[in-house]
């Protein structure tokens, strides 16, 4: 999330993790139960005009600090997600903020053909599971409640990905090209075994205390038949997407 400093008028990217809540997402400024609000939550409050980057979807939001009962309901919400929640607010007197950011803009990822945006999001997942086994790696014998939020992030998005694939572009190709059917019975096959695979890592990450090694080794079987899926995908789908039209 990149925010207006408060005094300097420049741009500033934070990495935060977030929430889904329909149509905006929800960011909490823990600061991991700092005795002070976070920089960037000062920084919006001034200026609540904010700029996502979420995978490859970069779009300009809208924040909004939540009040009284939707604030209590949705950092309730963040605590049944997982547990930290809470433990960050027992470290401080303060009242932990949560925000609610709403998309004014923006769309689909920018490529320049169908092909080139299935690999576009495809590559953020890639990135995304990267980066939460090093932060795995290189976190503690335990696994603080933003290394969870991101996981489940994670497992939210590639359940919608796959989701609007069975329900829209799968069916479409079928309808179009007959010979497919191979193709796609095996792409639905995999997204079925990728959904307990998911299913399987938010089980593990959402017990009280998660093991690390196990939680490690889960998202270990979650890329290795991930990019197993998406190569195949990718090689079978995306000279169709963007074959020149008979």
């Amino acid at each position: 999330m990149t925010t207006t400093g408060a005094r300097s008028g420049r741009p500033h990217t934070t990495p935060v993790g977030y929430l889904p809540d329909g149509d905006r997402v929800l960011v909490i400024a823990s600061a991991g139960g700092a005795p002070r609000h976070p920089a960037w939550f000062h920084n919006l409050l001034a200026n609540p005009e904010v700029t996502v980057e979420d995978g490859v979807f970069t779009y300009p939001a809208r924040a909004t600090v939540l009040e009284g009962d939707e604030r209590d309901r949705a950092f309730a919400r963040a605590v049944e997600t997982d547990p930290g929640w809470a433990e960050y607010q027992a470290r401080t007197s303060r009242t932990i903020p949560v925000v609610a950011l709403e998309r004014v803009g923006g769309g689909p990822p920018n490529a320049s053909s169908p092909g080139e945006g299935l690999r576009l999001v495809h590559d953020a997942f890639r990135r995304e599971l990267a980066l939460i086994r090093d932060e795995i790696a290189r976190s503690g014998p335990g696994l603080g409640a933003q290394l969870r939020v991101n996981c489940l992030t994670l497992c939210q998005g590639l359940r919608f990905h796959h989701t609007v694939e069975d329900s829209g572009l799968f069916p479409h190709l079928a309808e179009h090209r007959p010979d497919l059917a191979p193709v796609l019975a095996r792409l639905g096959q995999e997204h079925q075994r990728i959904a307990a695979l998911l299913e399987e890592l938010q089980r593990v990450i959402s017990t009280p205390h998660a093991d690390r090694e196990r939680v490690l080794a889960e998202v270990d079987r979650l890329t290795a038949d991930l990019e197993a899926h998406l190569t195949y995908e990718e090689e079978q789908l995306i000279p169709i997407l963007d074959a020149p039209a008979a």
